[in-house]
């Protein structure tokens, strides 16, 4: 009988909520992890001083997981919801414990925790040079479709007059009233689309801000944005975490329009550099950026659970790339 490759050999993992103690583990093992896959010389590098780790747990404790082997910590994820739409990551282990069945059985409570949520639609980002990521979601039900480019600008120093806002200068009697004007947004692009997690996120833990669009006191675009070391940025970017406007016959207009507000929050924020993914089934808001100066830096390919485009559609204009 022939003996198994002791690299196949499963590991005995414990499961469980992940706990604030945990964060520096969890965050040193995500850094290696994600450093090491992509061959850096110094893996530990590979995010600089941004943050996913804090900043995802902070959001949601009770959406983090935590993958425990002999009482240490080797791995962990975070799920986000954005009500009927989820997404989940960033998923890691420990190099020396890879292809050990530790990253299924945290897949396997984070799809529990979808169902319990009743999310609709569930989706994530993986290395699309990467067979070994692609099958594994695969065994979740999870389908690649099309490409996610991170695509970034230098930002401009101009000055253009646009109605727009910050929703920390909402007052507070009226914040209830805004966060049900961009859940209207949202649903109205995916029915229950509601990104008011990122907006608290960002707001409570001072990762950087949201922008609001107006057309005559009505909210037409949304977009949550991190600035900085500590945010899900990194010095100097401004990171558009989720975007979007409303549909209609402005919309693209619209989307110019709120590309300009975050390159001019990005500049009042001392930024140098805007940051945006983009799935390129957005056909039409992917070359509205790339005329607006947005270069590709890397990319992914988003899967699906069911195998279905979500938003992800010629007609919507939004960002997004569920990092």
């Amino acid at each position: 009988m022939p003996l198994q490759d002791p690299k196949q050999l499963k590991v005995e993992a414990i499961i469980r909520p992940l706990r604030e103690n945990d964060l520096a583990e969890a965050d040193r093992v995500c850094r290696l992890a994600y450093g090491t896959f992509l061959e850096l010389a110094e893996p530990m590098t590979v995010f600089g001083d941004a943050e996913y780790v804090r900043t995802r747990w902070l959001a949601d404790p009770k959406a983090a997981f935590g993958a425990e082997v002999n009482g240490e910590l080797v791995g962990s994820n975070f799920a986000t919801s954005w009500s009927s739409f989820g997404f989940f990551g960033p998923l890691t282990v420990r190099p020396d414990l890879w292809d050990k069945g530790i990253a299924k059985r945290l897949l396997e409570r984070t799809m529990e925790l979808f169902d319990s949520w009743g999310t609709k639609h569930t989706a994530l980002l993986t290395f699309a040079n990467s067979g070994k990521h692609v099958a594994l979601y695969q065994k979740f039900g999870f389908w690649p479709r099309f490409l996610t480019p991170i695509m970034s600008k230098p930002v401009e120093q101009k000055a253009q007059a646009m109605e727009w806002s910050k929703y920390s200068e909402v007052q507070e009697k009226e914040r209830a009233k805004c966060l049900d004007a961009c859940s209207n947004l949202t649903s109205a692009i995916y029915e229950g689309l509601d990104v008011r997690r990122e907006i608290h996120a960002a707001h409570l833990q001072k990762l950087g801000e949201t922008v609001l669009l107006w057309d005559r006191g009505d909210l037409v675009g949304v977009a949550v944005c991190h600035c900085g070391a500590g945010s899900e940025a990194g010095s100097g970017n401004c990171y558009v975490k989720f975007g979007a406007v409303r549909p209609g016959a402005d919309v693209r207009t619209n989307f110019e329009r709120l590309l300009c507000a975050c390159e001019m929050l990005a500049t009042k924020m001392g930024m140098s550099r805007l940051v945006a993914g983009m799935n390129v089934a957005r056909h039409e808001a992917y070359r509205v950026m790339i005329q607006r100066g947005f270069r590709i830096d890397f990319q992914g390919v988003a899967m699906h659970k069911p195998n279905e485009p979500g938003y992800d559609r010629p007609d919507v204009f939004a960002i997004d790339d569920l990092r």
